[in-house]
């Protein structure tokens, strides 16, 4: 079931970037090498391929939104397992999971589609 609007999800992009990009200091594990750059990386990965996706508050329309959320869905799946996969889960993992999950689930529940004013008329009708 996909009920989360693009404009929403766009939105919610950024600050997820933002967020993910800046734990390593929030959450205290800046000085983890591994754990810092993997979580520097996606936030900062988000954000441009959000910037270049085909939604309301992208930039450029160079990806589509279904290539977006495979972008979310697999980069997610990829995040939550990083603390495993890249060796640091006995110092951090709780940011690197929670994140890739919600990403995950955000990908999975986001319309395909953007909203045009025609459908969002529609809608109310």
């Amino acid at each position: 079931m996909r009920f989360i609007p693009t404009r929403i999800h766009g939105l919610v992009d950024y600050l997820w970037g933002l967020l993910v990009g800046t734990a390593p200091w929030v959450f205290g594990f800046a000085d983890n090498g591994p754990a810092t750059y993997v979580a520097w990386v996606f936030g900062v990965g988000a954000i441009l391929y959000s910037l270049l996706t085909n939604y309301e508050v992208g930039l450029l329309p160079v990806i589509s939104v279904p290539m977006h959320l495979i972008l979310d869905i697999a980069g997610g799946a990829i995040l939550a397992a990083s603390p495993w996969l890249f060796g640091f889960a006995d110092r951090v993992f709780w940011p690197h999971l929670l994140f890739g999950l919600f990403s995950v689930v955000a990908g999975l529940v986001t319309e395909k589609e953007p909203r045009s004013p025609d459908r969002i008329a529609s809608e109310r009708i």
